[in-house]
């Protein structure tokens, strides 16, 4: 799929001009203005129905026919943001498991000094001499 892309030389029209295949892994799933791979790949899903199955069967079809094309282009924007997706939901996942981590570091420190408070001056004495 890529490499076809790549050798064709396949651009994706966006709100600030025409892309190739690598600028695509730079856009943002989603953002405030148009310029997402959101916004791209509903654009291309609708040129895909708007060209619909019209097809000759007196002539053949030409090799690469646009609706191949656009097909192409989709194909490769949702391999793109599946990528990204799973991307960002890893991400996620190490970040809450960080957050728990330093929580139940927090709490067991906590338990520490709860346990090292309730000795008495005699016990932290020799504990200190003991360091």
């Amino acid at each position: 799929m890529f490499e076809k892309a790549t050798r064709l030389r396949l651009r994706f029209e966006t709100a600030r001009g025409l892309l190739s295949v690598e600028d695509l892994w730079e856009l943002p799933l989603t953002s405030t203005d148009e310029f997402n791979l959101n916004n791209v790949a509903i654009a291309v899903a609708k040129k895909v129905k708007e060209e619909g199955d019209v097809e000759s069967f007196v002539e053949p079809s030409p090799v690469n026919t646009e609706r191949e094309l656009l097909e192409l282009r989709l194909d490769i924007l949702k391999h793109i943001i599946k990528v990204k997706v799973d991307r960002n939901k890893e991400l996620d996942m190490v970040a809450e498991k960080r957050a728990k981590k330093n929580k139940i570091m927090k709490l067991i420190e906590e338990k520490r000094d709860e346990e090292l408070s309730s000795k008495s001056i005699d016990e932290l004495t020799a504990e200190l001499n003991n360091l």
